[in-house]
C-alpha cells in the first residue's frame, strides 16, 4: 500500500511555478489519502485482523508443548510401614529364634564341638537373613524428596462442537470488516478533501469577483465625485457611493480571510505546511468547468457498494457466529493426545534413581452434563444481539435509500439553479450596461446604477455558488452511491 501511495504521489500533477506549485484535485486526493492518520490506523487494524485470521487457522492443527517440573518434599513416600520395616530388618533374628526353639532338644544331644559349630552357623544365618531383610527394606525406599519430571505432549482437536469452525468464520468476517472500515474511511477522506478543494476554488473566484466589483464601484465613485464638482450630482449621491465602496472593501477583506483559512484547511488535509502557498488547477480558469450530469436513482447500487452497510452486515454475521461458539459449550468435545513422559525417580523397573520414560497415546472426551442453564442464557443473549444488529442494518438501508433519493434530487436541483444563474448573468450584464449608459446620458440617477451594480454582483456570486453546488452535489451523490473514488 505504501508503494502504491508513493507511485500515485509521484504521478500527481504538481508543477513548480516560482515559489508555488499547481495541485489538481486528483493530486490533492492522493496527498490527503497518504497523510490521513485515520487511514493509517485503519490499515493497521486490517493487518491486525489478518494476523488474527491466520492465528484462528492454527486451531485446526496439532499443538506441541513441553513441560518440565522439579519438586522437593520434606518426607518421602514409603510403601512399607514401620512394623514391616522392623520385621524385615530382624528377619534373621526371628528365624534363628524359631529354629532354636524347634531344634533345641535335638542340638542338646550332639557333642559339644558339634553344638558350638551349630551355634556359630546359626549366628551366621541369622546375620545373613537380617542383612537380606534390610536390603529388601532399602529396595522399597522411594527417595521421592527430589522429584524431576518432564513430558512432551501433542494435542490434536477432533471435534470441538463447531467452535473452531465458528471462530475461523469470525476471523474471516473481522478481516472483511477491517477492509470495509478502511473503504469507509477512504470515502470520508475523499469527500472531505473534495469539499475543501472546491471551497478554496469558490472563494478564489469570489475574491476575483470582489476585486472586480471594488474596481467597478471605485470608478463609479470617481465619476460621481467629478459630477459633484461640476454640480450635476448631489453630495448625497457621493456619500451613497462612498458607502458602496466601503462595503465592497469589507466584502473583499472577508473573502480574503476566508480564502486564507480555507487554504490552511486544504494544506492540513494534504499534509502540507499550513502557510505554504499553492495554486489549484481549477483556480487558473476564468470559469469553473462544470459538467452537468443527469442523475439516475440507483438504490440497489448504493446498497451493494456502501461500506457502512457492509460493516453492519459483518456485525450481523459476527453475532451469528458468536452464537455458534456459545452453543459449542453444550456439545461434546473430542481430542487426541499423545507424547513422551520422563521422571526421576521412576517406577518402570522398580524404584530407580535415574531418568526413564515412556510413550503414551490417548483420547480426551469432554461431555457437558449440567451448568444450570448458563450456556442457554448466553445463547439467548447472543441471539438478541443478532436481532438488534439486523434491525440496525434494516434501518441503515432505509436511511441510505432516503439519502440516495435526496442527493439525486439535489443534483437535479443544482443543475437547474446553474441554468437559472447563467440566465441571470445575461440579464444583470444587460441591466448594468443600460444603467451605465443612462447615467452617462443623465437620465438615470446614481442610485439606480448602484442597484444595477449590486444586482450584477449578486448574479455573479450566485453563478459561482451554483457551479460549486453542482460539483459538490455530484460528490454527494457519488458518496451516497458508494462510488466515490
Amino acid at each position: 500500500m505504501k508503494k502504491t501511495f508513493g507511485i500515485l504521489l509521484l504521478s500527481a500533477v504538481i508543477t513548480p511555478v516560482g515559489a508555488q506549485r499547481i495541485l489538481s484535485l486528483d493530486s490533492c486526493r492522493q496527498m490527503a489519502l497518504r497523510n490521513n492518520k485515520q487511514l493509517g490506523i485503519s490499515k493497521l487494524k486490517q493487518d491486525v485482523a489478518e494476523n488474527a485470521r491466520k492465528s484462528a487457522r492454527t486451531k485446526y492443527l496439532p499443538h506441541v508443548s513441553a513441560i518440565g517440573t522439579y519438586e522437593f518434599t520434606s518426607e518421602e513416600i514409603s510403601i512399607l510401614n514401620d512394623g514391616q520395616k522392623a520385621a524385615l530388618g530382624g528377619l534373621g533374628t526371628l528365624v534363628g529364634g524359631t529354629l532354636q526353639n524347634t531344634l533345641g532338644s535335638l542340638v542338646a544331644t550332639l557333642p559339644p564341638a558339634a553344638q558350638m559349630q551349630m551355634a556359630q552357623d546359626m549366628a551366621n544365618v541369622t546375620a545373613g537373613l537380617n542383612q537380606k531383610g534390610q536390603n529388601i527394606v532399602d529396595a522399597f525406599r522411594t527417595d521421592t524428596r527430589n522429584i524431576f519430571a518432564g513430558s512432551v505432549v501433542v494435542t490434536q482437536p477432533v471435534f470441538m462442537g463447531g467452535a473452531i469452525v465458528a471462530l475461523n468464520k469470525m476471523a474471516d468476517i473481522t478481516t472483511e470488516m477491517a477492509k470495509n472500515s478502511m473503504d469507509a474511511r477512504r470515502h470520508a477522506t475523499l469527500y472531505q478533501i473534495d469539499q475543501a478543494y472546491w471551497q478554496v476554488v469558490s472563494l478564489h473566484h469570489k475574491k476575483a469577483l470582489a476585486e472586480s466589483y471594488l474596481e467597478l464601484v471605485k470608478k463609479f465613485d470617481s465619476d460621481v465625485h467629478k459630477m459633484i464638482d461640476e454640480g450635476v450630482a448631489t453630495r448625497s449621491d457621493g456619500l451613497s457611493v462612498d458607502v458602496k465602496v466601503n462595503e465592497a472593501e469589507m466584502t473583499l477583506t472577508k473573502v480574503n480571510d476566508g480564502l486564507v483559512l480555507s487554504r490552511m484547511l486544504l494544506n492540513q488535509l494534504c499534509g502540507l505546511p499550513l502557510n505554504e502557498s499553492v495554486i489549484l488547477q481549477d483556480e487558473q480558469a476564468d470559469n469553473i468547468a462544470v459538467v452537468e450530469l443527469t442523475p439516475q436513482l440507483d438504490v440497489e447500487n448504493a446498497v451493494a457498494h456502501r461500506p457502512e452497510l457492509k460493516m453492519l452486515q459483518n456485525t450481523v454475521d459476527l453475532s451469528k457466529q458468536a452464537t455458534n461458539v456459545l452453543k459449542a459449550a453444550n456439545l461434546p468435545q473430542v481430542a487426541l493426545m499423545g507424547g513422551y513422559a520422563v521422571s526421576n525417580p521412576n517406577v518402570l523397573n522398580g524404584f530407580e534413581k535415574k531418568f526413564a520414560g515412556y510413550w503414551h497415546l490417548g483420547v480426551i472426551v469432554r461431555v457437558p452434563i449440567w451448568n444450570w442453564g448458563d450456556v442457554m442464557y448466553k445463547v439467548r443473549a447472543s441471539k438478541g444481539a443478532t436481532a438488534i444488529a439486523t434491525l440496525e442494518l434494516d434501518e441503515a438501508r432505509e436511511k441510505i435509500e432516503l439519502q440516495v433519493n435526496q442527493t439525486t434530487f439535489k443534483v437535479d436541483e443544482a443543475n437547474k439553479k446553474l441554468t437559472m444563474a447563467q440566465k441571470n448573468i445575461q440579464r444583470a450584464d444587460e441591466n448594468l450596461r443600460t444603467a451605465n449608459l443612462g447615467f452617462q446620458e443623465g437620465v438615470i440617477s446614481p442610485t439606480v446604477v448602484m442597484e444595477a451594480q449590486t444586482a450584477w454582483l449578486q448574479a455573479q456570486s450566485q453563478k459561482i455558488d451554483a457551479e460549486i453546488d453542482v460539483k459538490l452535489s455530484q460528490v454527494d451523490l457519488q458518496k451516497a452511491l458508494g462510488t466515490l473514488e
